[in-house]
């Protein structure tokens, strides 16, 4: 599962390491406690003029797809089970033909409690070089029906992240097996090659490019850290660099 990251970097860095085109007005906010339903980057390819341009977009987080009656069901899938993402009415259109990946720093994810009272504990996880994590993901456009043709807000960009099952408890790496420990599920981060097939709009092999994505993604995560964070991240209202900071947990 992922239900809080991290994305601070400024866009000129981002656009730079997702080998992407911006737009020139295009605004990020720095976050480092980034949540469901509020605006993230995405990147994505489109064809133009029979040429493929990777882009970087802001979407909604939580998938609203275009038959949708309201905006709000996007509350409910802002993760997507890579098991049956190809069935799910909410996904099946995007899966095929929408396709991004979504930049992340690295995300929060919470260890429950060993003791019925006792509180869960948060980790960041992220990779040991710093660099970004592409998160495999989709992307829809929804009409809002209520706005005028041309408005400027009529129509709306969302997204979600596919995860699969936590690495096996036996695995051979110890980051793995810390991963498992952690969750039992995974959002799926993709290789460098991994990423241009996602994200290539001509590859219309649904099925193939989940098994593909699914298959590599305990490689890029043994590549991973874990720390224990402090429990304030998980007040949304806190944002801060510090969210990130190692804590002991022993208070």
């Amino acid at each position: 599962m992922c239900g809080r990251y991290v994305m601070a970097k400024a866009i000129g860095d981002l656009v730079a390491e997702a080998e992407a085109e911006a737009d020139a007005n295009l605004e990020l906010r720095q976050s480092w406690n980034v949540a469901p339903t509020t605006d993230v980057p995405v990147v994505l390819e489109r064809l133009i003029d029979e040429r493929v341009h990777r882009q970087v977009h802001v979407a909604k987080w939580g998938l609203v797809p275009g038959w949708a009656k309201d905006p709000a069901v996007g509350v409910r899938a802002f993760n997507a089970r890579s098991e049956t993402v190809i069935e799910k009415p909410t996904f099946r259109a995007a899966i095929k033909a929408r396709r991004c990946a979504v930049p992340a720093e690295g995300y929060y994810e919470w260890l429950a409690a060993e003791s019925p009272k006792g509180k869960k504990r948060p980790f960041y996880v992220h990779p040991e070089d710093d660099s970004l994590i592409f998160f495999a993901g989709l992307y829809e456009w929804w009409k809002d029906p209520s706005k005028e043709d041309g408005a400027p807000d009529q129509w709306l960009l969302s997204t979600s992240i596919l995860t699969c099952p936590s690495p096996p408890a036996d695995s051979e790496s110890p980051v793995l097996r810390e991963l498992h420990g952690l969750h039992d599920r995974l959002p799926i981060p993709l290789s460098s090659d991994a990423l241009a097939e996602w994200l290539d709009p001509e590859n219309k092999n649904a099925a193939e490019l989940v098994e593909m994505v699914r298959a590599g993604a305990y490689d890029v995560a043994a590549a991973w850290e874990l720390r224990e964070v402090d429990s304030a991240v998980g007040n949304v209202r806190n944002n801060g660099p510090e969210l990130t900071e190692a804590h002991s947990g022993l208070f």
